[in-house]
């Protein structure tokens, strides 16, 4: 999935349009001669300062920390397939990344002070968590290659979802669910999971990059393509600056590339400096962030980490305990309801899988949910004609009184289903004969552990893709 590495150039090679493979160099080309279009391509290490994990640093990003949990593989969180099935952990993770609780950091600054000086061309950012935005770039130079958080739909039918519910589920943790008529699918913001085709606009806006005069890139691994691909399309003799803590792609290949090793603040605060920018930079950063923040920031930096590390840790639990939650909800679940209509094996988990979706379903969708939820027990139930609609309807009763239930009570609401159930069972249920056996038709769900990616074409973001 990553781009291929190539050898730093040789030192003997003369730069083509720099005087010398250095920042000051850069600076010098910038500020000298017609105004240079600076294109600007961003991943999670810009916003490591902010407290925001990275996801694809060795050992301490949080792919690396989700790897020990009961999960298909550590991207799963960011997978539309498992997501489809198990929507729970991704949330775990949307209530510690939504947009608000974190400020912008030097880097995004600085991104914001280039646009401002009419050189910023397009800033093509694999994050998902609007930092840019609330930085002041303009929202025409920004290209969410990954998607964000600014919008969200319901990932069955493409139904839209109130911006003002949405935010009130994320903050609490709880999914939120489609409320068009017979749908009732989990809605997931326009972030870009893996299997997800990238939006328009960044086809559309990718000839920016091989137009630039200079191409700025920043706190991004480059493993995840068609973004990786970028940095390639820049022209002969373009200056391409990496600012990151490691050698990435193919940055330093070329003649006139710039390598300046280190965190992403680091090193825009010293080419700020040497575009004569650096106190205008500081200013502006810290008129937007606030001075206690400010500083908050710079002794995270000098901390080497550890504030970053304790949040990875801390969404690593989340998701564990969403997944264990999850299982735990769904097996109390199933021996309420297949207890109250002894079905058993296969059908009693499809039906446990039936009965939990209809549960997750509110407000104007919840009824369409029950009587889904009926169709398919009906057709597992195997009943005969004339018994099943009595059967069926007092299970949509049962099943839409738990669903009143508030969430935390999710728990209690297969014996309460159990309850409304059981009185209403025929006193000659349909004779089955000794080779029938119970239909699996009923709400079977797809495998929740689709198979790894492997080398996708997209990805979900800096968030999943870092």
């Amino acid at each position: 999935m990553g781009q291929e590495e190539s050898t730093i150039v040789d030192e003997s090679v003369s730069p083509q349009t720099l005087s010398e493979r250095s920042l000051a160099a850069v600076a010098e080309y910038i500020k000298q001669g017609p105004r240079k279009r600076v294109v600007v391509l961003t991943g999670a290490g810009i916003s490591t300062a902010a407290g925001i994990p990275d996801f694809r640093s060795p050992k301490t990003g949080l792919y690396n920390n989700l790897a020990r949990l009961d999960l298909p593989y550590a991207e799963a969180v960011f997978d539309i397939s498992f997501f489809r099935q198990r929507p729970e952990p991704f949330y775990v993770l949307a209530r510690e990344l939504y947009p608000g609780r974190f400020h912008p950091t030097v880097s995004h600054a600085f991104v914001a002070l280039l646009a401002r000086k009419g050189l910023l061309q397009m800033l093509f950012t694999q994050n998902i968590d609007c930092l840019e935005r609330r930085a002041g770039v303009p929202a025409d130079r920004i290209t969410e290659a990954h998607g964000s958080f600014a919008g969200q739909r319901c990932v069955e039918c493409r139904a839209g979802f109130p911006d003002a519910e949405m935010r009130s589920h994320v903050l609490q943790g709880r999914v939120p669910r489609c409320r068009e008529r017979g749908c009732g699918g989990p809605v997931k913001p326009d972030v870009v999971f893996f299997g997800e085709a990238l939006p328009s606009a960044f086809a559309e806006n990718a000839r920016h990059a091989a137009a630039a005069d200079v191409l700025l890139v920043l706190g991004t691994s480059l493993t995840v393509h068609p973004f990786a691909g970028l940095p390639e399309t820049a022209r002969p003799g373009a200056p391409r600056v990496l600012l990151n803590m490691e050698k990435v792609g193919s940055l330093g290949g070329r003649a006139d590339d710039v390598v300046e090793l280190g965190s992403c603040d680091a090193g825009v605060r010293k080419l700020a400096g040497e575009l004569g920018w650096r106190d205008e930079l500081e200013a502006y950063w810290r008129g937007l962030v606030g001075d206690d923040e400010a500083d908050r920031q710079m002794r995270s930096a000098e901390g080497g980490g550890a504030e970053v590390q304790h949040e990875v840790q801390k969404l690593t639990d989340g998701v564990e305990a969403a997944l264990k939650a999850e299982g735990s909800d769904r097996d109390s679940l199933a021996d309420g309801v297949g207890s109250a209509l002894k079905v058993e094996g296969s059908d009693r988990d499809s039906l446990a899988d039936g009965v939990g979706s209809a549960l997750k379903v509110e407000g104007s969708g919840g009824r369409d949910g029950v009587l889904t939820l009926a169709e398919g027990v009906e057709s597992a139930r195997s009943l005969q004609d004339s018994d099943k609609d009595d059967e069926v309807l007092t299970l949509a009763a049962g099943v839409e009184s738990a669903l009143r239930l508030q969430d935390s009570d999710t728990k209690d609401a297969a014996p309460k289903l159990a309850e409304n159930v059981e009185p209403a069972r025929p006193e000659h249920p349909g004779k089955r004969g000794k080779d029938d056996a119970p239909s699996n038709d009923a709400g079977s769900p797809e495998a929740a552990h689709p198979k790894s990616p492997g080398k996708a074409d997209v990805a979900g973001a800096e968030t999943p893709a870092n």
